[in-house]
């Protein structure tokens, strides 16, 4: 597909959206299921991705729920419990996609509610609102309203089903009376495939009623694999009836006594009650979105800036030690691995607006330190080697067909790179002497033993899998030296710092590992490369983020060779966001802003404008191409820019029609930069 029919494609796609340009609501008015890509709601736990038919989520997924079964001999992110799914009969009819009218779908990216609308012929109209509660990291709920255009009877169900990998399967029901309520407890338990982890589920339903009068809840077991329980209740001609189902999933990841654990939770949910539930979920989002980019004069980037912002917030979380797959919680893509997509191109976004939840990012790999200096020993090197897929363990994680896994080693530059970067912005020199040394010292060890010592200004790195994948088995990758170069740099510094001794051997490799040019003096790939096509920036992440190259003239000698090498497919999105934030820090706006656009508008999908990997592409959301374009707005448009001091703001330039961006809660401090 060519990028003139990509995005002739796309505008044919979302140009019926009435509402496309509210900066907050993301509206499906005409839906298609056979073209319909879901929209998550998460809340960096727990994610549910959305469906086309009536009270159906798609699926529900859970961070940190890892087993190995079928695909690739590797740890797999797990499906859990469908603890959302639902159904309702009117009139002992039931309602499904077929015989309802105006049915419509919206994203509030400002509270992170999904809401369906829709009409029931002449009987009903029906609306329903779920959230994945901010506040409660495993808890989710969904909010239910039913006018009755006239008088009618419903019948009202939570269904509980096992996803098919899931085995011995156990379903409970459970009643408990008190005084002052009656909680009634849909549960089910299941082993994960290899029975490595036990995964659980319940919930219960929320009425308006007076205790006394609240609706006979009814369970009915169907099969090991599926249970519900129900409810009738008579509602008069132009009354509204109210009710919810509030639910937990929880894995033995998470909590020794999941089964317990998930009842318990359900529990204080149940008496937490609706109104106050929704508050502090709403209240949570407030504290997130104090930190924000505003763009005046482009309502439609305005709108689908607030979405991968949505997205990078709902798919991490501060206090749990994990960091965001490249999918995020929008399903089981990728395995949901950790890869680079977390440290080089979700992480700086997050840490300069969030570094509290940075801090989960990187103590992710902090945990997984022993681990990555047991690769290195397996692979004959010291220190410590990270593995290019992470799952729970630390192990590498890539399937064995990948020559990423044995041989794209920037990923251990990363790692340490965004450690040093987190000491920058919190200036936490405490945290630096017992996490982030740890880290920069063992990968500097790394890369002091992976060079081969051909003399001065050749201590090559040989044989790997540059940032740039098409290029494998490659001597001298120009963005895997440069990685080596400011590894092994940032950790003398950190030393510097600390008062520490530097391992002077460091220093020495950082001085000999050759950058390679071509003739004309535009940085080259890798020492064989002569031209190729590329899929993905590589040499042009030498400016922007590593800043081994910071003379303007050859940042744009570099940009204008390498964006002509990117073909207009099978690309993802992260390349285009560089170009577009090393243009406008050049100060060439409309260059800019031509690869801002051009980094994610082909890869939408509807009818949310949920973000593909690739141009076309069909498996959003793409959470690290999020990341690289959230960069470009504030490291390229806004001019911030990490320094061993802190953040400080550099010149920068806007696209031609924007009139200003505004970035609010900058750093530990909170700061707001603005660029006119």
């Amino acid at each position: 597909m060519n990028r003139l029919f990509a995005l002739l494609c796309y505008m044919c796609l979302f140009s019926a959206a009435s509402d496309a340009q509210d900066p907050w609501i993301v509206k499906a008015d005409k839906i298609d299921p056979e073209n319909y890509y879901g929209i998550t709601v998460a809340n960096g736990m727990i994610g549910i991705v959305s469906s086309p038919e009536p009270f159906k989520v798609k699926n529900v997924v859970l961070a940190g729920a890892y087993d190995l079964y079928g695909r690739g001999r590797v740890s797999n992110f797990l499906n859990s419990f469908n603890l959302l799914n639902m159904y309702l009969e009117i009139n002992n009819k039931r309602i499904d996609a077929k015989n309802v009218s105006n049915f419509k779908q919206e994203l509030d990216m400002q509270h992170a509610a999904f809401t369906t609308t829709f009409d029931y012929g002449d009987e009903a109209t029906i609306k329903y609102t779920y959230y994945s509660l901010r506040q409660l990291p495993f808890t989710v709920l969904m909010d239910i309203s039913i006018i009755a255009k006239k008088s009618i009877n419903i019948t009202a169900a939570s269904v509980m089903e096992a996803p098919d990998a899931l085995k011995e399967v156990q379903n409970y029901y459970n009643e408990i009376d008190r005084p002052h309520v009656t909680i009634s407890l849909l549960t089910s338990t299941a082993k994960s495939p290899t029975g490595k982890l036990q995964l659980c589920a319940s919930n219960t339903f929320l009425f308006n009623e007076e205790h006394g009068q609240e609706p006979r809840v009814i369970h009915e077991m169907w099969d090991n694999n599926m249970h519900l329980m129900k409810f009738t209740k008579a509602i008069g001609a132009g009354q509204t009836y109210r009710y919810a189902v509030a639910g937990t999933s929880i894995t033995s990841a998470h909590d020794a006594d999941p089964l317990n654990q998930a009842e318990r939770l359900t529990m204080f949910a149940k008496l937490e009650g609706r109104d106050r539930l929704i508050q502090y979920h709403t209240n949570a989002w407030a504290d997130l979105w104090k930190s924000d980019i505003q763009i005046e004069g482009d309502p439609q980037a305005q709108q689908d800036v607030h979405s991968m912002l949505y997205h990078l917030y709902s798919f991490s979380r501060a206090g749990t030690a994990y960091s965001p797959s490249p999918m995020g919680l929008s399903g089981l893509g990728y395995n949901g691995h950790v890869f680079w997509d977390a440290d080089l191109w979700m992480f700086p976004a997050m840490l300069v607006l969030h570094p509290e939840i940075a801090k989960s990012m990187v103590e992710y790999r902090f945990l997984r330190l022993s681990a990555a200096k047991q690769n290195a020993f397996s692979h004959g090197y010291k220190g410590a080697m990270f593995p290019w897929e992470s799952a729970d363990s630390g192990v590498e994680e890539t399937p064995v067909w990948a020559l990423s896994g044995p041989f794209e080693h920037h990923i251990t530059a990363d790692v340490a790179l965004a450690a040093w970067n987190y000491y920058c912005v919190t200036q936490d020199k405490q945290w630096l002497l017992e996490k982030g040394w740890p880290i920069l010292s063992a990968t500097a060890d790394f890369w002091a033993s992976r060079v081969e010592r051909n003399g001065p200004g050749q201590y090559d790195i040989k044989d790997v899998v540059a940032a740039d994948e098409w290029a494998e088995n490659v001597d001298n990758n120009a963005y895997t030296n440069a990685a080596a170069i400011a590894n092994l740099k940032r950790a003398t510094e950190a030393a510097q710092l600390l008062g520490l001794k530097a391992d002077p051997d460091w220093e020495l490799v950082a001085q000999n590992i050759p950058i390679l040019k071509f003739a004309d003096g535009v940085t080259k790939e890798f020492a064989a490369y002569k031209g190729e096509g590329i899929k993905q920036a590589d040499v042009n992440l030498l400016s922007y983020p590593l800043k081994a190259i910071t003379d303007q003239t050859q940042i744009k000698k570099d940009l204008e060779y390498y964006e002509s090498r990117v073909p207009n497919e099978g690309t993802p999105a992260m390349t285009q966001a560089i170009f577009a934030l090393l243009y406008a820090r050049l100060g060439n706006g409309s260059k800019a802003y031509h690869f801002f656009k051009d980094a994610y508008e082909p890869n939408l999908n509807p009818p949310f404008r949920v973000i593909a990997e690739t141009k076309g592409g069909t498996n959003p959301y793409f959470a690290t191409g999020a990341g690289g374009i959230i960069q470009s707005l504030l490291m390229g448009f806004g001019g911030l820019d990490i320094t061993s001091q802190g953040i400080s703001q550099i010149k920068s330039t806007l696209p031609p029609n924007w009139k200003s961006i505004t970035i609010t809660g900058v750093g530990p401090d909170k700061k707001t930069y603005i660029v006119k």
